[in-house]
């Protein structure tokens, strides 16, 4: 009976053991992802900052920490107009996220930093409402990424915020954050890894004659991103009416056509990955801008 009890022992033990491991993240064995995950390591006492009075220093770490590993979850909040940042920073945590590590720590612990040439100073302002978010869903308790997208928001600018320029607390539900197709090429091209390219516009949708074939063979080059009108790609009963201008960036992350010809969407939207079925017709209808990176051509 003794032996039994030994040889179940061992058959099994390790079985459950292994069944409650943790499974580690797809990207965890990433050279630059295990020296990001190490540099916030050496982080772990990081002390309150005097530049963001409001923000947790264990919040923001393990913040960071959750990006690093997951950069697929990180969240834009809720109602806020920071889809444009938040596509910027699906690149950047995506792609080279020791980078991105080192910027954070250094604007959290110093007030500003640069991120390759492009020198982020938040205003008073901002420093000051970082930590104090609410009703915006995950962003609330994520004090890092309030800090990374306020600071990027009142750095770059564009005529959509021509009226509001100066951040007031509230301001990320506003124009303030708002984002043009324009806009959100200058971020990418200063501030991502690869070399951007870009079709269309704020208003006229570019001329392609197919854009499912022309946005696959981009696809199979690198990243793409698209501005569209998301009144008509995710419309709402509450939708009062459709507006005949691009709302929201989203990344491709697949696309393929079913047999009675419609368009599969898979794409990431500002804190997970989802997909949509829609028409040839209203795929080509919805998009105003294509933006995309070559992986062969790095930026330096």
């Amino acid at each position: 009976m003794r032996i039994l009890f030994i040889c179940l022992w061992i058959v099994f033990v390790p079985i459950i053991c292994f069944a409650q491991k943790e499974k580690p993240s797809k990207y965890f064995n990433e050279p630059d992802r295990l020296k990001a995950l190490a540099y916030l390591q050496s982080q772990m006492h990081l002390p309150g900052s005097i530049h963001w009075p409001n923000v947790n220093p264990q919040r923001f770490l393990a913040n960071l920490k959750s990006n690093i590993e997951n950069p697929y979850t990180f969240s834009t909040g809720r109602g806020t107009y920071f889809c444009a940042f938040g596509v910027v920073s699906y690149s950047c945590l995506k792609n080279e996220p020791y980078r991105y590590a080192v910027c954070m720590v250094e604007l959290y612990k110093n007030g500003k930093a640069m991120y390759r040439n492009v020198e982020l100073i938040p205003s008073d302002s901002v420093k000051a409402s970082a930590g104090t978010m609410r009703y915006q869903g995950d962003l609330d308790i994520n004090h890092a990424d309030q800090i990374w997208f306020l600071s990027l928001a009142d750095h770059f600018k564009g005529y959509v915020n021509f009226f509001n320029k100066k951040y007031n607390s509230g301001d990320e539900n506003t124009m303030w954050a708002a984002t043009n197709l324009a806009k959100f090429n200058r971020m990418l091209r200063r501030m991502c890894k690869y070399k951007v390219y870009s079709r269309g516009t704020d208003f006229i949708r570019p001329w392609i004659g197919d854009k499912y074939a022309f946005i696959k063979n981009r696809m199979a080059e690198g990243e793409v991103y698209l501005y569209i009108n998301n009144t008509v790609f995710r419309k709402k009963n509450h939708n009062m009416a459709q507006l005949i201008v691009p709302t929201h960036f989203i990344v491709i992350n697949e696309l393929n056509k079913t047999t009675n010809g419609d368009i599969i969407v898979k794409y990431w939207d500002g804190s997970y990955k989802t997909q949509k079925e829609t028409s040839l017709r209203a795929f080509r209808k919805i998009i105003y801008g294509i933006s995309w990176v070559k992986f062969l051509e790095v930026n330096q």
